[in-house]
Parts: C-alpha cells; sequence; structure tokens
C-alpha cells in the first residue's frame, strides 16, 4: 500500500511563504513509494506550478493523507481525527495561545511530531531554520541601526540597507554588505558612533548564522572581557566594528561566591545562578539575541535595567535584534512579536511605552518571530534537505501501536508530542497549561 504525505499550505501569516518539502524532493519521495499531495498556496516563495512540473498532485482535499507536514501552527478547525501532524507547534513551554490548538488535537486523538524537539542523544536540533533565522535577523538589525541613526540625524552606510525581505535573494543581500563594507574601509564610520560594537548572545545555528552576515563587513572580534576596555579607548577604530560573542558563562554565575561556573550545572540547576549580563549593555550598539531560553533561566536584558541605563545620558544601544523572540523573555522589552511587515518597535524604557517604527525615545527592538520567512526559497529548499530523509520512516510507522512500541527512529520518536490523542511521558507537564 502507498504511503501518501500530504503539505498544508501555510495560513498563519500572509508572511509565511515556506513550504517543508520542494518539488524536487517531493518527486524524490514519490521515486521511494510516497506520495505527495500539496494544497495549493496564492502566496508561497515556491509556486503550485513547479510542484505540478514534478508530477506532484496539487488538490485542496488533502484526506486521502495520513500524516500531514506544514511549517507553523495549524488552525484548529483544520485537524482530522486520528491523522499525524508534524509542524512547529510552539506548545513545548506550555505557551498559552497554543493551548486551544494542542487541546483540539488531543479531543480528536491526533498524533503530533515537532520538528523543534527532533534532536540527538547531545540535545542538539537536526530539523530546523535557525541558520536562516540568523541571517534575516542579522541583515534586519544592521537595517534597522541604519534607520535609526537616520532618524537621529547621523549620516552612516547602514542606511544604504534594506529590509531582507525585499532582496531577490541572499545573494543580493550578500552583494549589499560588500558595498557597505566597502563605504566602512574607505570613508570610516561617524566619530559619535566608535566604537560600534556588536554582541551577539548565542553560539548555534542561530548566531553562526547572524554573525556570517555580520562577518562580510569590516569586523574586529574582542572577547567579552574586553568590551568595556575597547568601549572606553581612546583610539577606537573607524574602519571596523567590534564584534564579540556571549557564551552562557559571560550571561550568569554562580548565586554563591565560593562556588565556580559549570555548564551543566548551570543547564540542570539554573536557580543557582544568577544573571550578570547587563554589565554588557552600556557598551554595546547593537545586541543581537539567539540563544534559546526558557522561564527557568535569567534574562540578559531586564526593563527595571533598562530604565536604569537609560535614567542617565545617552546610552549607546540603539537596536536590539531579538532573534530568538520569546516574548518578554531573555529580552524583557520584545513586549511583542512583530511581522516582517511591520517588523521594528521602539520600547521606551523610562515608561514602558511602545510605538512601532524606528522613531522615538528608547531602544529599537526587532521582534520578528517568523525571519526565516524573509528568506523563503532558500529556507525551504535547505529545511526540505534536512526533513526529506526522516519522511519515509515517518510515513510507513504503524500509529495503529502502542507509543512504547511503534516503530518510528529515536530522533523522531523523541519529538513525539502526542499520540493519539495521548501527551506522551516526556510531555505530559504540558497537561498543566491546557486546563
Amino acid at each position: 500500500m502507498t504511503a501518501i504525505v500530504g503539505v498544508r499550505r501555510e495560513d498563519k501569516s500572509i508572511w509565511e511563504r515556506r513550504v517543508p518539502v520542494t518539488p524536487q524532493d517531493a518527486a524524490d519521495l514519490k521515486q521511494q513509494g510516497i506520495d505527495v499531495i500539496v494544497q495549493p498556496s496564492p502566496i508561497r516563495a515556491i509556486v503550485d506550478k513547479e510542484f505540478a512540473e514534478r508530477g506532484i498532485t496539487v488538490q485542496d482535499d488533502l484526506g486521502p493523507a495520513s500524516v500531514i507536514l506544514a511549517i507553523k501552527e495549524i488552525p484548529e478547525y483544520a485537524f482530522e481525527p486520528d491523522k499525524t501532524y508534524v509542524f512547529f507547534s510552539h506548545t513545548i513551554k506550555g505557551q498559552h495561545y497554543n493551548m486551544p490548538m494542542l487541546k483540539r488535537m488531543l479531543e480528536l486523538g491526533c498524533t503530533l511530531i515537532d520538528y523543534e524537539r527532533v534532536v540527538d542523544d547531545k540535545n542538539r536540533r537536526l530539523i530546523f531554520f535557525g541558520w536562516h533565522a540568523g541571517v534575516a535577523g542579522m541583515i534586519d538589525t544592521l537595517w534597522a541601526l541604519g534607520q535609526r541613526l537616520a532618524w537621529e540625524g547621523i549620516d552612516n552606510p547602514f542606511v544604504e540597507l534594506r529590509q531582507t525581505r525585499t532582496y531577490h535573494d541572499l545573494a543580493e543581500a550578500r552583494e549589499a554588505l560588500a558595498r557597505v563594507r566597502a563605504q566602512i574601509e574607505t570613508e570610516g564610520l561617524p566619530t559619535q558612533l566608535t566604537p560600534l560594537i556588536v554582541g551577539v548572545a548565542g553560539y548555534g545555528n542561530v548566531s553562526r548564522g547572524a554573525q556570517e552576515m555580520l562577518d562580510l563587513l569590516p569586523v574586529m572580534e574582542i572577547q567579552p572581557e574586553e568590551v568595556a576596555a575597547i568601549s572606553a579607548g581612546a583610539k577606537p577604530s573607524r574602519h571596523h566594528l567590534y564584534k564579540t560573542v556571549f557564551k552562557e558563562w559571560h550571561m550568569v554565575e554562580p548565586a554563591s561566591p565560593t562556588t565556580t561556573f559549570e555548564l551543566q550545572d548551570y543547564y540542570a540547576h539554573p536557580e543557582k545562578y544568577q544573571g550578570m549580563f547587563e554589565r554588557y549593555i552600556p557598551h554595546l550598539t547593537v545586541l543581537v539575541n539567539a540563544i534559546f531560553w526558557a522561564s527557568k533561566y535569567p534574562r540578559l536584558a531586564t526593563k527595571s535595567y533598562l530604565k536604569e541605563l537609560f535614567s542617565g545620558e545617552k546610552p549607546r544601544l540603539r537596536v536590539i535584534g531579538d532573534i530568538s523572540c520569546d516574548v518578554e523573555g531573555a529580552i524583557e522589552c520584545t513586549v511583542k512579536a512583530t511581522s516582517p511587515g511591520d517588523p521594528l518597535f521602539v520600547y521606551e524604557p523610562l515608561t514602558g511605552n511602545v510605538a512601532d517604527g524606528h522613531e522615538g525615545p528608547g531602544v529599537v527592538v526587532l521582534a520578528v518571530d517568523i525571519l526565516p520567512s524573509e528568506l523563503p526559497r532558500e529556507a525551504s529548499v535547505d529545511f526540505s534537505r534536512i526533513l526529506k530523509p526522516f519522511i519515509p520512516a515517518i510515513a510507513s510507522a504503524d500509529f495503529s501501536a502502542p507509543f512504547e512500541a511503534v516503530n518510528l527512529p529515536p530522533e523522531i520518536k523523541k519529538a513525539v508530542i502526542a499520540y493519539r490523542g495521548q501527551l506522551t511521558p516526556d510531555y505530559e507537564y504540558i497537561q498543566q497549561y491546557i486546563g
């Protein structure tokens, strides 16, 4: 019997133009005995015709498919009883806005596999858009910096950049960054901006993408321990940006002065540690957040600290590129997520007021929660390449078996949030948030 996999159209946002499986990979799966049905979409970056030309069925009805693939959350009305759904559910932190969706899936006896929890034995994610999020996030952050400085009346080379989504592809964006590089190398940065220090929190896939774009500019990398001295230095370079990358031991310290930092101990017992990242913030012009954060961990920047920072003389900090985008999370002033169509807001620490755009007192925050969608075609191709090897096992699995016996690869089995309408043992804690 031929396995059939469905691919939903994305309808959470008009800006969501990605697809989990490309036409070429769908055709390859068909050669392996797996039929793919793709719902038509008027906004997808890879258009319906491209699927049809590869012999892939394009139709609204996904009824014949027992496994449904998507990218983002699925509306409650769209679930069908007893089917298996694979997508980024954003439920593992008990996100309140997705609990009705999860509750509906449980009521219908559905199985949920979450890409975010497909990890190896070292808990490293195997299926992700992180690199593309970092790429788009850094480009957008530098664009936001240019807009902000221009509003302040400061001529600057970053004003030549555009938002990522406006470039035809990543190659065009790289060319734009190359022009900015040339301008900085020949003309230098405005004196009032130097030293221009960009701090990147985190060192995973998101950070790597962000750093790859930043490194297209004339960058001098410094250690976090050097930031204060560079900031206070008498002769900072006008022909370079300074980049520093923060790791866990730059963000937190043991609460007890008699103990030393241990990474695994921090992961296991974050309550024994306290945040110390705010000591670096006064020296940064740009802060890029690329860390995984949960409420058990200290924040990078609190509202109370930013209020203190902005109560004195005008700080260096102009832009926070919150690529991770946890609302009121590691960056507490990320009070909302934004969209590619309206990506920026200004947070005013003294009052807590928020104004869309890049103008007004405070700090500019970029908080787009679907940054890879700004590079929809390239992100889809890369994601499909990573996902494709897992699809045959998911499509052929016997989901009628008990969860303990279901024949899924261990990486996928760890990502099963719900199985036939029941939360699996690793995720039973979510029940407290469902209500």
